[in-house]
């Protein structure tokens, strides 16, 4: 969710990519980032870090021993009184050098508020509330730190990203050696994202990470020069990986899928890889019957590549994402929602060709969707809602940005969704006060999107605080949005996240 935002003064937060980018260190390793998030998490980790009451009433109100929101994360290393050891790699690698056990004589207080700054009780329950950016600082501090930080559970969920100059250190002879990934073991990390990888580079990653031959449940790959072969050598050597994502990977063939693909798979994403056709699709629906999500961007990808789907991922696939598949049309639909009528995460994100009868194709036959993502179609009215509006009674999340042809009318047929959570209505150029009054019945609204509509005014906008469940409001390049409106909003709107 693009939200360009000012100023210089906010807390470290993950930028809205979902990355976290850590600063290089020495061993060229201290830049790898992790993934993680939501939008509505996303910005939510922009927010202060606050750290609960759990310490004891003498720490907690010592003045020497005050913990901020970490805009600087090192400063809760004062509870240790431990610097962090020069050159130590943030991502946890090769750190056990060079770290001291903190001695009691060392940290600040009495005997007693000395221990709490080591107690692993109370570390367990304190580093829950920190950003894994901030994590990888905390894990400095000292190594009664780094063992309750390195342990599995601080880690669910986040991908650690490497690119290719991170994998190697240069030894004094000009060698290259490949970089010791054992901290990355011990965190208990299931998946992985590779930048800029050849086929030796995988070949060396799946010798020296420990879990990589059972362990490694995901794969992503972007910018690689990965071939046929290695990828074919990757899915037979990793055979744990049941997530696999190829971007912008344009080295395989529709040749290297066919032969690669192993019917343990069942995520699969495939985005700007310029051989990735129609066969692509057949061998995906052939070879993958256990397939639970397909996400594809790929601009040659035509209506027959949608008859492929076998009555077997009929039944499995629950979010398919056709993403700027500018060949895609009403035919091709036809023949998407009769392959996989039990589909309930649709994105027709892009098509452009599709019109308002291909919508009305989905809301007659796909009546299971909770999210339907139809940005960037510039063919769809008014009319397209009022058939999303009839027939889809679960959908939970619709997305309309860049849908031109919307207006108040459209919006209209919406008020009457009671199940709709969240609403993206970015860049609706036709989208008036008056349509917003449509709107402001809908309590099931959770996150509204309103970013980049030039006609709304701030008295249109001032009326939302009659949602009173929302909470977040995206209204950034909204002209109407003014300081005296979001003043109102943080007054009438205490819960709601309003974003700028």
């Amino acid at each position: 969710m693009s939200n360009p935002r000012n100023g210089d003064t906010k807390p470290p937060c993950l930028p809205r990519n979902g990355l976290v980018k850590i600063p290089t260190q020495a061993n060229g390793l201290g830049s790898a980032s992790i993934t993680k998030g939501t939008p509505a998490v996303k910005n939510r980790l922009c927010q202060p870090s606050s750290v609960p009451a759990i310490l004891s009433p003498a720490l907690a109100h010592r003045s020497d021993l005050s913990i901020p929101s970490l805009a600087s994360p090192l400063s809760l290393a004062t509870l240790a009184s431990v610097s962090s050891p020069p050159g130590a790699s943030l991502v946890g690698l090769n750190t056990s050098e060079g770290s001291e056990q903190p001695s009691p004589e060392r940290l600040p207080g009495s005997p007693s508020e000395r221990q709490l700054a080591v107690d692993e009780k109370i570390l367990n329950r304190l580093f829950w509330y920190f950003s894994a950016c901030e994590k990888c600082v905390l894990a400095q501090v000292c190594k009664a730190w780094r063992r309750v930080l390195y342990q599995p559970k601080f880690w669910v969920g986040l991908t650690p990203v490497l690119h290719t100059k991170e994998l190697y250190n240069i030894l004094p002879g000009g060698e290259k050696e490949f970089v010791s990934l054992q901290g990355f073991a011990v965190r208990g990390f299931d998946g992985f994202c590779l930048v800029g990888v050849s086929d030796l580079d995988i070949c060396e990653f799946i010798d020296n990470y420990p879990l990589s031959k059972k362990g490694v449940k995901s794969m992503s790959l972007k910018r690689s020069t990965i071939t046929d072969a290695g990828l074919e050598v990757m899915l037979e050597q990793m055979q744990g990986v049941v997530r696999l994502e190829l971007s912008g990977c344009n080295d395989f063939t529709e040749a290297g899928l066919w032969s690669s693909l192993n019917a343990r798979i069942t995520a699969l994403s495939v985005s700007d890889c310029i051989n990735v056709a129609d066969d692509a699709i057949a061998a995906i629906s052939q070879l993958l019957p256990n397939l639970t999500e397909l996400n594809l961007q790929a601009y040659h990808v035509t209506d027959t590549a949608l008859a492929y789907f076998t009555a077997k991922q009929g039944y499995t696939t629950h979010t398919l994402r056709l993403n700027s598949c500018w060949e895609i049309t009403n035919h091709g639909v036809v023949n998407m929602v009769h392959s996989l009528p039990n589909l309930s995460v649709l994105s027709l994100s892009g098509c452009s060709k599709v019109t308002d009868d291909g919508v009305e194709l989905v809301a007659e036959n796909l009546r299971k969707l909770r999210s339907l993502d139809l940005s960037w179609c510039p063919r769809i009215t008014d009319m397209a809602l009022e058939y999303i509006a009839c027939d889809l009674h679960k959908l939970e999340e619709l997305v309309l940005d860049r849908c031109v042809r919307i207006t108040d009318t459209g919006l209209s047929y919406l008020s009457t969704m009671s199940s709709l959570r969240s609403l993206y209505l970015r860049w609706c150029c036709q989208v008036q006060d008056f349509g917003l009054k449509h709107l402001l019945g809908m309590s099931s609204l959770r996150l509204l999107s309103l970013a980049g509509c030039p006609l709304l005014t701030t008295t249109g906008l001032s009326g939302l605080v009659q949602l009173q469940e929302l909470e977040e409001l995206e209204l950034t390049n909204c002209p109407g949005a003014t300081p005296e409106l979001f003043k109102y909003f943080s007054q009438h709107l205490p819960c709601c996240m309003v974003i700028e």
